[in-house]
Formats: structure tokens, sequence, C-alpha cells
């Protein structure tokens, strides 16, 4: 058993992409934690389509957040904190295989998480304390040292940074490595990666703390669906207003929701760009 730590932010077409990818392709019983931050656009969809799901008991979780519940702070990063604390309340929070970040804009691939609860059960055995993530190559890790045994059945390496667009954690993660601190991340779109990097640095002493695995666990479709993050921070000066329609993505939005979830995954498979991209 493992839990989901789900973000999105508008987005609606590859949302509904990326938890039919979560659903068809999971072996490992899991719990999907959904932190619908500062949407805007397509409202009622976002409210319809979570009410859906939570009646199919497909979701454990579904929570709304809007500027002033996200504190005027980066909402990832608001978010990342507010699934942990509650995770830590949890009186089994030991007994899962791990966490899952995923943002709405990863779809994964099939049997990714039977890989993923085998590597760690590598790592255990391997006694990888400094290891607090697993992602997969190349997801943006760098200063990479290859390693000579395989780990979860594939070859992997280790080394820093990484993209939480698709990380695996201990389930004892926020109790061994902290939460951020949100003066950090006041008035910012971004960060959270940013600020996580520094928490696992102080935790393993400058030790290499990601793992990526030669495996293709998931695809980045960003290049498809749009990034608020990217465009609300190189438009930051715009008034609100302007921004907000910015990434409403209309156009992407249009195009993916044409696609069957079959064309997507097709498309997206064979495009080399997002195979090299993560």
């Amino acid at each position: 058993m493992y839990k989901v730590f789900f973000t999105v932010r508008n987005r609606m077409a590859i949302t509904c992409k990326a938890i039919t990818a979560l659903k068809r392709h999971s072996v490992i019983p899991h719990q999907i934690y959904v932190y619908d931050n500062l949407t805007s656009y397509r409202i009622p969809e976002h409210f319809v389509y979570w009410a859906m799901l939570y009646e199919k008991g497909i979701i454990s979780q579904v929570t709304f957040t809007s500027k002033e519940s996200t504190f005027n702070c980066f909402s990832k990063g608001v978010t990342s904190n507010l699934f942990g604390l509650q995770h830590e309340q949890d009186l089994n929070k030991d007994s899962y295989n791990f966490l899952l970040f995923l943002d709405n804009d990863i779809i994964v691939t099939p049997g990714f998480d039977e890989i993923l609860y085998k590597a760690w059960n590598d790592i255990n055995k391997h006694k990888m304390d400094n290891i607090k993530v697993v992602g997969q190559i190349p997801g943006g890790i760098k200063s990479i040292t290859h390693l000579t045994y395989s780990i979860g059945g594939v070859e992997a390496v280790t080394g820093k940074i990484g993209g939480s667009a698709f990380w695996s954690v201990r389930p004892n993660f926020f109790r061994d490595v902290g939460y951020l601190n949100l003066n950090s991340l006041l008035g910012l779109n971004k960060g959270h990666d940013i600020e996580t990097w520094g928490l696992l640095d102080r935790a393993t002493k400058g030790k290499d703390y990601i793992l990526g695995l030669k495996h293709k666990l998931c695809m980045h479709t960003g290049k498809y669906a749009g990034s608020c993050c990217n465009v609300l921070t190189r438009n930051k000066n715009l008034q609100e207003t302007e921004k907000e329609k910015l990434i409403r993505f209309e156009k992407a939005e249009e195009e993916i929701d044409k696609m069957s979830f079959d064309e997507f995954y097709e498309k997206v498979s064979k495009d080399p760009n997002v195979a090299k991209d993560w």
C-alpha cells in the first residue's frame, strides 16, 4: 500500500489522463490524496470530476485550496506540508511501502509502482540510508554516480537535485527530512523543489539523496499541457487577471480532450523529446 500526493492547478484535460494512467497502470493498492490548488478555469468540471471519483472510491481525499488558504505562498509547497502533517497523524503511517509525489501532468507507465516497491526493498537491503527519494533517469538528477549493482531489477544511479513531479519517498519522509519553511515561498509560483533539496542536503549531511532508475516509470507531458509554474513565473509582473488567462491553456485543453487515453498515451510514448526530458 502507498499514498499519492497528487497536485493540480487548472489543466483539467491532462489531469483526467494522469488519473486514468495511475488507475490503469498501478499494481499495488494505493490511496490518492488530491490537492486542487488555486484552480481558476473549468472550476465546475473540477468539482464534478472529483465528486465522481470520490463517490466511486477512486480517491481518498480531495482538497480545494485558494490564495488565502495557501497564505499567498507557492501552493504546492504549502500542500506538501499539509499532506505530510496529515500523514503523520495516520496510526498506520509506518506500514506504507512508500509515498508518491505526483504532478497532474505525469503519465505513469504499466507496473511503475511494482518497480518502486522492489527498488525500496533493495535500497533497504543495501542499507542505503542516505537515499531519501527514488525517481527515474534523467528526471533532472545531477552529480550522478553509477551503481555497480541493480536496484529493483534495473540499472540505477545516485545523485542530487531531481524534479518532484514524480518522487517516491519513504513513509517517514517528513519526520526524517522535515517541512518547508513557507517564508521562502511567499509570493512565489515555484520553489518547492529548491527548498526541499536544501532539506535533503542537510538530512544527509551532503551525501547523495536521490536514486534514479534507468526505467521509464513515467512521462512528463508539460510540453503538451502547459506549465502553470513556468508561465506565472515568467509573467509575474502582469496583472492577476492577465496571468490567469495565460494559464487556461485553452488550445491544449481542447487538443488533449479530443484524444482518448489510448491515443494520448501512444502519442506521448512515441515522442522522443518526452523520453529525453524524463
